[in-house]
């Protein structure tokens, strides 16, 4: 007999049992697709978006930019970067890190650091108005020649902060110009239009205050801090880096030429010279600790130096807070609105009460009259029915005694204040 064929060899597998067991994905045709199945999809972090670049001079450029290259340009953390996502919506926020500064406010979104401003390129009105007046701003100062004391970090945060504040106040007055004429007309017309109105218009308003509150909040926060306000002044710590780096190349330079050894030829070598290799590392412990020394005083002078920042942040947060009062004004004169609203209806609602009771009293009155004529409409055997004159004066004494009655039933009501006076 002929040699029996495994049924389960690898020869005698199906393609697509074969090409899994290699690792290979197979479509509908039978046929592999090597590498990744997804390989022609790319990653959406990884994915490059448009950002725009403004320098110190005023100088704009549109840049192609993927996450990993601004994490490495700006030294920020992923987690910083959602900030600036459009696709993903968090509140208003301002943080400062070792080379940058992270700015999300309304929809303005930018990171700033000491040489430039990167801002998400967008076609939205705020960040198209930020872009032009930074811009302006910064090239009128570059061709007059003008020192301004707030370092450029500053300028670009203080920009953003004067455009939302500006933006918040303009959607508050807005509302304002709406909100009032609606709450006029429904104190005086009670009714479903106008009380749908004024819900959708609540609703606007508490979204409104939550992001003005957020906004105040967040500058309160850093007003209150003064290691975060100390980590803002990048320029400053630029300039300091700076020149730290500058110190230990002219200490490795020195090192250098001591190391050299200019010594005379014809002086044999002296136990003197041992002793030189050790002043060198004497020398290098003292500038590394006299480095630090200073990088602790710098540290410490910007920490001790924050009044031009809170200064700064000051001013913005009493204009936020400005914007803050009139909110909760205009969040009071609707809750006025509201209890002068319930007030008419109470009214209304005891007219009506008072309506009812009344109609209940003559009911009752009413019930007593249709008893005494139903008494007499039956077919009784007495001298009374013999008179047509006697079935007159019954009608008038019933009628008088349920008048009587009727008015008893109002004096009793306005004697326990049921009916005003």
């Amino acid at each position: 007999m002929g040699e029996q064929l495994d049924p389960f060899s690898a020869s005698n597998l199906p393609d697509f049992i074969s090409s899994q067991k290699i690792g290979r994905p197979v479509n509908f045709e039978g046929q592999t697709n090597r590498g990744h199945p997804f390989s022609g999809l790319k990653k959406r972090g990884q994915s490059s978006r448009s950002w725009v670049k403004i320098d110190q001079d005023g100088n704009s450029a549109v840049l192609e930019l993927d996450k990993a290259t601004i994490m490495k340009r700006c030294s920020l953390p992923s987690r910083d970067l959602r900030l600036l996502d459009p696709l993903f919506i968090y509140p208003s926020s301002i943080l400062g890190r070792e080379r940058a500064i992270v700015v999300s406010l309304e929809k303005i979104r930018c990171i700033i650091t000491a040489e430039e401003v990167i801002l998400m390129n967008a076609r939205d009105a705020s960040v198209v108005q930020y872009q032009s007046e930074l811009c302006k701003r910064l090239q009128s100062n570059h061709n007059l020649n003008v020192k301004d004391d707030l370092p450029f970090e500053f300028k670009a945060l203080e920009l953003v902060l004067e455009l939302s504040c500006l933006s918040l106040d303009a959607q508050v007055n807005e509302l304002e110009m709406e909100v009032y004429p609606v709450l006029d007309d429904l104190a005086t017309n009670i009714s479903t239009l106008n009380l749908e109105h004024v819900r959708r218009l609540k609703g606007r308003l508490l979204t409104l205050t939550q992001k003005v509150q957020k906004v105040c909040d967040e500058i309160e926060h850093l007003m209150d801090d003064d290691d975060d306000m100390a980590e803002m002044y990048l320029t400053e710590k630029k300039e300091r880096a700076e020149a730290h780096a500058s110190e230990e190349l002219e200490d490795n330079i020195g090192e250098d030429f001591e190391s050299s050894g200019i010594v005379s030829k014809s002086a044999p070598v002296s136990p003197v010279g041992s002793t030189s290799g050790n002043f060198g590392k004497l020398q290098r412990a003292f500038s590394s600790i006299v480095g630090s020394h200073k990088s602790l005083l710098s540290s410490s002078s910007i920490g001790e130096n924050i009044d031009q920042l809170e200064m700064l942040l000051e001013a913005y947060f009493v204009v936020v807070d400005n914007t803050l009062s009139k909110l909760s004004s205009l969040k009071e004169y609707i809750d006025d609105t509201e209890d002068l609203i319930n007030i008419k209806l109470g009214n209304v609602q005891n007219q009506l009460i008072q309506f009812q009771l009344l109609l209940t009293a003559a009911t009752f009155v009413a019930a007593i009259f249709a008893a005494v004529t139903a008494v007499f409409g039956m077919n009784l055997q007495d001298s009374v029915f013999q008179n047509p004159t006697t079935f007159q004066y019954v009608l008038l004494i019933t009628g008088i005694g349920c008048g009587f009655l009727y008015f008893g039933f109002v004096l009793y009501f306005k004697h326990k204040k049921v009916f005003p006076l």
